[in-house]
Formats: structure tokens, C-alpha cells, sequence
């Protein structure tokens, strides 16, 4: 396996800042998104449920995963606003 050639932050900070491609620097199998790194959740739904998920889910073209979490996700947004909306503060 071919090793990455490495630089110094500063030089790796220029050459970014310069427009440069960085990419030949950069380890990718390091690499992670702090705050969505995933965790598995298991919920149990009844069949009904899952039958109208399922067509929504195609109505728009994606998976009764992606659905759920889209749908949670914008739910989570609303009860982040009305708290907001309540208490004037960050939630």
C-alpha cells in the first residue's frame, strides 16, 4: 500500500487556503461526522403501521427507513421551534 504524504498543518492551512486540492492529504478511513455518527434504535410497530409507512415511502421514492427518519427529524425541528416559541430560549 502506497503511504500519504504528509505536510505540516500550517502548509496543509495554505494550500487549502489557496484553492488548492488537499485531497492527496487527507486520510479518509479516519474520517468521521461528530454529532451524526449513527446508533442503531429497534421500535416495534404494529402491521398497520408499517403497511401506511410503506406507502408513503413509495409515494416519494425512498425506503420506510429513510421515510422514518425524515419524519422524526422534522418533528424533533417543530417541538425545537414551539419550545422556542414558549420560552424565547435555545433549545
Amino acid at each position: 500500500m502506497k503511504k500519504k504524504p504528509t505536510i505540516t498543518a500550517e502548509e496543509f492551512d495554505r494550500r487549502f487556503d489557496e484553492g488548492e486540492d488537499i485531497t492527496p492529504f487527507i486520510d479518509k478511513s479516519s474520517l468521521r461526522r461528530p454529532g451524526l455518527e449513527a446508533r442503531r434504535v429497534n421500535v416495534d410497530f404494529p402491521e398497520w403501521i408499517i403497511e401506511k409507512l410503506d406507502v408513503q415511502s413509495m409515494l416519494i421514492g425512498v425506503s420506510r427507513q429513510s421515510l422514518i427518519k425524515l419524519w422524526i427529524s422534522e418533528r424533533v425541528q417543530q417541538e425545537q421551534e414551539r419550545q422556542r416559541s414558549l420560552t424565547g430560549a435555545s433549545v
